[in-house]
């Protein structure tokens, strides 16, 4: 008996350390695994409620997570956690403003309505068929690629704009014109375009400085611009993965702005370029509270008047739209983003930025280091800072949006030529791809 409670005490005691061990490894561990169920949580929802698709676990980027997640989801909400006990993370869809990461849901306020018919390609009819311009866009699909290649290359859908008229059009199996894709990354040209449309109403100006109450270093001395240029100096990580700190921002943050504004400097402003989406939401949360506009300010201020109707800009929890990410759009409209960018933010018939608001946009300026050469206001252009053109194949005045796994909206000036590529491209390098699109359209259009 005396052995049997002996061996009761040991028994409990080691499971009582191994709960322990457990508990101390979850706590250690939590922030990192709440960015994974907060990515699947967030993914469940804006594919399902925004996209109105069925399969998310296959229609954005993979999650490590994934053996371990389960997430369950309703008609407005999506819940992911780990082994269905832990880490529970849940988005919440608000009609509108797309899904949300929140404790609870966010009271977003009303979403201004938008009619389609401010965008003229919203309505069109299904291009006529040119042969040529055909055969271009059905390279950009793969055809010539074996099927393998053809589905590593994921194009989901091409947009051909030439002279303001839709020429050419095609979607990927369960995809048409109606249906929202993200673009990931391209949300910063568009977020670009929402600021120059308030610094045409003189709400902010690019040489705006001292932007937030607790910036009392030398922070700031940060300025729209610089946000804007990704030269803002705040440190950061782009790298995408569990527990970095766009990762963070995105599934772990509920007020991604006051995240970034939180991290110091690694640079003076205006001397280096660092690639940040952190820079780009928190230029958001700025403009949003110097409009009031909270998670409407995209709506209010560019989606409505362009006519955009299918265009969801998502917020975080404290109602700041992730202007660095969030923005889905049927190719139809983001082809219209590429047009208004095209036509010098003249849009049926008003000037809604400021004349020069693109040349300024366009211009990459000097600065001492930077992980993305050529690189303006929120898009890139061709030509290189050291005199070299990114794409040689392709007219000198390109310039582009583009998004993770292949996203991308091409303006040419010279050829009065906008397209648009969307895909699901983790794995296979769809750029050669692209740019023989853009070459074949510019041949066969001419």
């Amino acid at each position: 008996m005396h052995i049997l409670r002996r061996v009761i005490v040991v028994v409990a005691v080691t499971a009582l350390v191994l709960i322990a061990a457990f508990a101390g490894v979850y706590l250690w561990q939590k922030p990192i695994l709440l960015t994974g169920t907060g990515y699947a949580a967030h993914n469940a929802c804006a594919v399902t409620t925004v996209a109105g698709r069925d399969d998310p676990a296959t229609d954005l980027p993979p999650n490590p997570l994934v053996p371990y997640l389960q997430v369950e989801s309703g008609d407005d909400e999506s819940t992911a956690s780990l082994l269905g006990q832990f880490a529970h993370q849940t988005a919440w869809f608000t009609e509108g403003f797309g899904c949300t990461l929140a404790g609870e849901r966010p009271a977003l306020g009303e979403a201004t309505p938008i009619a389609a018919g401010g965008n003229p390609f919203t309505d069109a009819s299904t291009p006529a068929a040119n042969p040529a311009v055909d055969d271009a866009v059905a390279r950009a699909f793969g055809d010539d690629l074996s099927e393998d290649e053809a589905a590593a290359l994921g194009t989901r859908a091409v947009i051909v704009v030439k002279d303001g008229e839709l020429v050419a059009e095609r979607y990927a199996d369960g995809f048409d014109a109606a249906t929202p894709q993200l673009g990931w990354s391209m949300s910063k040209g568009v977020t670009d375009l929402l600021t120059g449309v308030l610094v045409h109403q003189g709400v902010v100006s690019l040489d705006d400085d001292h932007l937030r109450p607790e910036w009392t270093d030398d922070r700031a001395n940060i300025t729209i611009e610089h946000l804007l240029r990704m030269t803002s100096g705040l440190e950061w990580d782009e790298t995408y993965d569990l527990g970095t700190p766009i990762t963070r921002m995105l599934y772990l943050e509920p007020d991604m702005g006051a995240y970034v504004a939180s991290l110091p400097l690694a640079h003076d402003p205006g001397t280096v370029q660092l690639y940040s989406s952190g820079s780009t939401t928190l230029l958001c949360d700025i403009l949003t509270e110097r409009t009031g506009l909270g998670a409407d300010l995209p709506r209010q201020t560019l989606l409505e008047p362009l006519g955009l109707s299918s265009a969801i800009f998502e917020p975080d929890a404290a109602g700041t739209p992730v202007c660095s990410s969030y923005l889905w759009a049927t190719p139809r409209d983001w082809a219209a983003i590429g047009q208004f960018a095209l036509q010098n933010g003249e849009w049926q018939g008003e000037q809604l930025l400021p004349e020069d608001w693109m040349e300024q946009s366009l211009t990459v300026v000097d600065v001492e280091q930077t992980d993305d050469p050529g690189y303006g206001m929120g898009w890139r252009v061709n030509p290189l800072p050291d005199g070299t053109l990114r794409w040689p194949d392709l007219p000198e005045d390109t310039f582009y949006a583009s998004g993770h796994d292949g996203q991308k909206v091409l303006v040419v000036p010279s050829e009065d030529l906008v397209v648009v590529r969307m895909g699901f491209t983790p794995e296979y390098d769809e750029e050669d791809s692209v740019v023989q699109l853009v070459d074949d359209a510019i041949a066969a259009l001419d």
